[in-house]
């Protein structure tokens, strides 16, 4: 398990190729404004500060954000772990438990099943008081690399 701020431009985190570090600083994440805190293959922890542009015109947390996040954590552990190639997430399952109107909300990935063609991963989000806000499944396709992209 690694500790790391993937907004700071210190050296990748031990344990974390150099390509991971600039994923987990760019794209939709930082959309997002996912910070990690815990990095590694059996555990992904990252935060996340409720926002107004990330609510639904009711003044909740938007049901896509929660998916959103749920995915990216149980695709970057998923990735961590399998190291022959890439993963892509092929289902995502995600309940919406409680409404979030404001704070910091905490993610957690952790996986269910990791086999030798897919994965299985479970995340809980909760808020500050540690109640459960959203909580979803994301099954995963291991992909080989072999030596070019489209085959």
């Amino acid at each position: 398990m690694t500790s790391t701020d993937p907004h700071s431009s210190g050296p990748a985190p031990v344990g974390v190729s150099p390509d991971m570090a600039t994923l987990l600083d760019t794209g939709f994440g930082k959309l997002l404004g996912l910070r990690f805190v815990e990095l590694g293959p059996d555990r992904v922890t990252a935060t996340y500060e409720v926002r107004p542009e990330l609510l639904q015109p009711f003044g909740i947390v938007h049901g896509g954000v929660h998916c959103a996040v749920v995915e990216s954590l149980a695709s970057t552990g998923a990735g961590l772990w399998f190291q022959d190639g890439h993963v892509v997430g092929v289902n995502n399952s995600t309940d919406f438990l409680r409404a979030a109107r404001e704070g910091v909300l905490t993610g957690e990935a952790t996986p269910i099943h990791r086999g030798r063609t897919q994965q299985l991963w479970l995340v809980t989000i909760t808020d500050e008081q540690n109640r459960p806000i959203a909580r979803g499944q994301v099954r995963l396709q291991n992909i080989a690399d072999t030596g070019s992209i489209g085959r």
